[in-house]
């Protein structure tokens, strides 16, 4: 595939509110994931692993430390045509309003695209995780001659309102779509998914929000024919299907919106898994991230199990059992840490800092002695002090305090929260 027949726009996102409060200082897509990466470097890599190097992210809400990450680590050579450019909505004459939906955040940004050479424009979300092989969706749609095509996931009952869920015909073009049915719905929308989807109950296709279209055709649809409309989902592709070839491209391999605490939370665990869905370690399928110099983790006297550290890492800890441990954390002697996600800090205290604060009661950065956490989220640069229990779990009702946010039975440690030695939340 040449390297000049595709650009990748890659969607910021909304407000991002069912991911409060990890999105109260920032955008989805710069959300932490795995301990040292960001949301918004799951598009990118994937791009980057199909040899498209020309990427347009698309920003509105919260976007300065997404935009600070996509500055400092994708910086392709001199001798590249390849480029990640952040779009950050903008009031112009002649569009004097912010980005009201995905159609409309990319129609704003056309001017900013148009003057590149190629032939598809690749739509992505700043907020899944996954990892794909978006070449092969390339080929297909030219070989299909499509004017669009939809990547789409088998999905089984349960989920199946969450999504745009389509009908297909034996040429896999798409003959209907709904976005979101309500549940007493679902038996029209059965599709023939193949047999080893059918067998896991998998009975409907989803749109997985990641398309490709033809550069006329999404020119045409934007500016000409559907000049008003704001959303991709809920209108450009329900409309497109009887006027264009649209084809659906199903895949099959892990994938998942990381739409909420609880989602975000499950997908961030099952990296630590003995087969995680999700393979970080995999060499044709690189996630790539800052280069931070950072030392190596050091461990002290500490149980793990099924643990992802990350780099720079100081841990004392009792034991840390199904957790993912974020760059820079700190964990004290004696403390036990179960089924968490610890985001880790940007920064190391010193000597001298520490001792400052020790004066005036304010814990070290990171997690103190003896403390207990289970079903924890600790977001970036929290100081929890010595003797501090905390378990999540369904026993807890959802709330938002000044210092944490509970959510389905998560415990989320707000960004910066400085919680006193002996705290207890069970």
């Amino acid at each position: 595939m040449s390297s000049k027949k595709v650009v990748a726009v890659i969607l910021g996102g909304g407000a991002g509110s069912r991911l409060y409060p990890l999105t109260a200082t920032r955008s989805k897509p710069a959300v932490p994931i795995a301990g040292k990466y960001r949301l918004v470097d799951i598009p990118i890599s994937n791009c980057i692993n199909s040899d498209i190097s020309r990427m347009f992210v698309l920003t509105q809400y919260n976007s300065a430390s997404l935009n600070k990450h996509i500055k400092n680590t994708y910086q392709f050579s001199g001798f590249s045509s390849g480029f990640v450019d952040i779009l950050a909505a903008e009031q112009t004459p002649d569009s004097p309003g912010w980005f009201q939906g995905t159609a409309d955040a990319v129609r704003q940004s056309l001017k900013h695209i148009r003057p590149f050479e190629f032939e598809y424009v690749l739509i992505l979300s700043g907020d899944q995780l996954y990892q794909m092989d978006f070449s092969l969706m390339i080929s297909e749609h030219e070989n299909s001659g499509a004017d669009i095509s939809i990547a789409t996931i088998p999905v089984g009952e349960r989920e199946a309102p969450e999504f745009g869920l389509l009908k297909v015909n034996s040429s896999n073009a798409i003959t209907s779509f709904i976005e979101k049915p309500d549940k007493s719905l679902l038996p029209e929308w059965e599709s023939p998914t193949g047999d080893e989807m059918v067998a896991q109950g998998r009975l409907y296709l989803a749109s997985m929000g990641i398309y490709i279209f033809n550069r006329k055709v999404l020119f045409d649809l934007l500016q000409q024919e559907k000049r008003d409309a704001t959303d991709f989902g809920k209108e450009i592709i329900p409309d497109s299907i009887n006027q264009y070839k649209v084809i659906s491209y199903q895949y099959d391999g892990y994938w998942t919106d990381i739409g909420n605490i609880y989602s975000f939370f499950e997908a961030n665990l099952a990296l630590t898994l003995d087969m995680p869905p999700f393979n970080l370690f995999d060499n044709n399928k690189m996630v790539y991230s800052r280069a931070r110099m950072l030392p190596p983790a050091k461990v002290s006297g500490t149980t793990i199990e099924q643990t992802i550290i990350a780099e720079g890492s100081i841990i004392h800890a009792n034991k840390i059992v199904n957790s993912v441990i974020g760059i820079r954390s700190r964990i004290g002697t004696g403390s036990n840490i179960v089924s968490c996600y610890i985001i880790g800090n940007d920064f190391y205290e010193t000597i001298e800092e520490i001792a400052h604060n020790y004066q005036k009661g304010i814990p070290k950065l990171g997690i103190g002695e003896r403390c207990n956490l289970t079903n924890v989220i600790v977001d970036k640069d929290c100081r929890i002090g010595n003797d501090v229990n905390i378990v999540g779990g369904s026993h807890l009702p959802d709330a938002d305090h000044s210092l944490f946010t509970i959510k389905d039975g998560i415990v989320v440690v707000k960004k910066g929260a400085v919680i006193l030695d002996g705290f207890e939340l069970k």
